[in-house]
């Protein structure tokens, strides 16, 4: 352990150039005192670091020991450096060792591009995660993690229909994170599936192994997923017509499916835009339509319109029966002035 922390110091005076106990401390989750002792340990293994006192001061090594990596041009060390530690990589519990691996590409660059690092950081931020990504842990995790890397066999458990638990044994092929969310990839009954972790009851590695088919292309099979997904979301057809001034809000909240058709869409003699929208179900177009009010018009099928109208109604009764039930509750002077007929 001591061993690694040496290691991390040294890389952080080769990256950063001096600093101070305090700082190295706090990088490194220790006392200073265990920084003073790893400095001397350093200087008697020959590492050229030396001190200096005062405000301004602290510790450095001198130029000629540090080391140089060559080959890499500006841009490929800025895009180097754009690299952060994606919230997947660190549900897999490998974030520290980025971080390592990171530090010591950094203190082997040139000194031209010692500064490259936090002129990079402080531009550009790549968050991986949805705003309203849970922030707790993600259960068997770690335990599918071992399985993908040894091609183990896994006892996982779901809820199946009607909440019924149901257990089975499959292959763990892979780990896929999208949006913040992992997804297993597995072999069952000689078919690829997947299935969210977060929905699992349980997962219990085997002792048994499982032969990988090497024509499985992970890449492939994910991009397959993601098509017939948009296919299936995309079975129930609605017909609608979008107000003119709302039409780049409507397809922003609509999706890929509304977003594409916006260049293409056409007017009728109100001006308003006529587009065909693909959902889930009935029930989700309504939801979603209904949550951008007066915006959107559904013309077709009648089914919809009418869903939606029932439940717009039941809106409109229930908040002016509520309204009306606390209007006679409220005294005379907190009532709200009625302008005259």
């Amino acid at each position: 352990m001591r061993a690694d922390r040496l290691l991390s110091l040294l890389m952080l005076l080769q990256s950063r150039g001096k600093m101070t106990a305090q700082t190295l401390a706090k990088e490194l989750a220790v006392s200073e005192r265990t920084i003073y002792r790893d400095i001397d340990a350093l200087s008697l293994s020959g590492v050229p670091v030396y001190g200096e006192a005062g405000p301004e001061g602290g510790y450095a090594l001198l130029d000629s020991y540090r080391t140089r990596l060559t080959g890499l041009s500006t841009d490929e060390v800025r895009a180097l450096f754009m690299l952060s530690v994606p919230a997947p990589l660190a549900d897999l519990g490998i974030s520290e060792r980025l971080k390592s691996a990171l530090l010591k590409l950094s203190a082997s660059l040139p000194a031209r591009h010692s500064g490259d690092e936090m002129r990079v950081r402080q531009r550009f931020l790549l968050d991986s995660t949805s705003w309203h990504a849970s922030t707790a842990p993600i259960a068997h995790l770690s335990t599918l993690q071992e399985a993908v890397w040894s091609d183990g066999m896994v006892e996982i458990v779901y809820l199946g229909p009607l909440a019924i638990e149901t257990a089975q044994r499959v292959a763990a092929y892979a780990l896929v994170a999208k949006n913040g969310e992992w997804y297993l990839v597995y072999q069952f009954a000689e078919r690829m599936r997947i299935q969210p972790v977060r929905d699992l009851v349980s997962a219990r590695l085997l002792e048994e192994a499982f032969t990988r088919d090497t024509k499985f292309d992970l890449v492939a099979f994910w991009q397959n997923v993601g098509e017939e997904r948009q296919i299936w979301q995309s079975r129930f057809s609605a017909h609608v017509r979008i107000m003119p001034q709302a039409l780049t809000f409507v397809a922003a909240n609509l999706g890929s499916t509304a977003t594409n058709q916006v260049d293409q869409a056409e007017k009728d003699d109100e001006g308003w835009y006529i587009m065909e929208l693909g959902f889930p179900s009935l029930f989700e177009a309504r939801d979603r339509l209904l949550a951008l009010g007066y915006a959107v018009e559904v013309i077709a099928p009648l089914a919809l319109r009418r869903s939606i109208l029932d439940v717009a109604a039941q809106v409109v009764m229930r908040y002016t029966k509520n309204t009306l039930s606390t209007e006679t509750t409220m005294l005379p002077e907190d009532r709200p002035a009625r302008s005259s007929p």
